[in-house]
């Protein structure tokens, strides 16, 4: 239902092309023509666009070792965190933010002065 605005879908894009990081991005077909022109070409040796994937299988994959960039939608809040996958929030609208702040706020460990992460630590 949401789509994100072709000056949105550039940045995403340059800032996955110039991490160090390779990728699976889900792309709509109805979305790719947002995407800079030559960002497929230049991209390609580290990166994978498609138009649709199943999510509980790519994030429970092995090879998914770093993070989910997710728009905080609850289906992929809860599959994100049942699984262990660190994410990257996103939000847009509606329930979005309100997950998004409990990712960030509620639904972690935290680490003492240390970086240990204590028995108080863990809620």
């Amino acid at each position: 239902m949401a789509a994100l605005g072709e000056e949105q879908m550039a940045e995403i894009a340059w800032g996955l092309k110039r991490s160090a990081c390779c990728f699976l991005w889900v792309v709509r077909e109805s979305e790719r023509k947002k995407l800079p022109s030559n960002f497929v070409e230049e991209s390609s040796k580290k990166s994978l666009l498609v138009t649709w994937s199943p999510q509980l299988v790519f994030l429970a994959h092995k090879s998914v070792v770093g993070c989910f960039m997710t728009h905080c939608g609850w289906n992929s809040t809860l599959e994100a965190l049942s699984l262990g996958v660190p994410m990257v929030a996103m939000p847009e609208w509606t329930d979005q933010p309100t997950n998004a702040k409990c990712i960030a706020d509620v639904w972690h460990v935290k680490e003492n002065e240390k970086g240990i992460v204590t028995k108080e630590g863990m809620r």
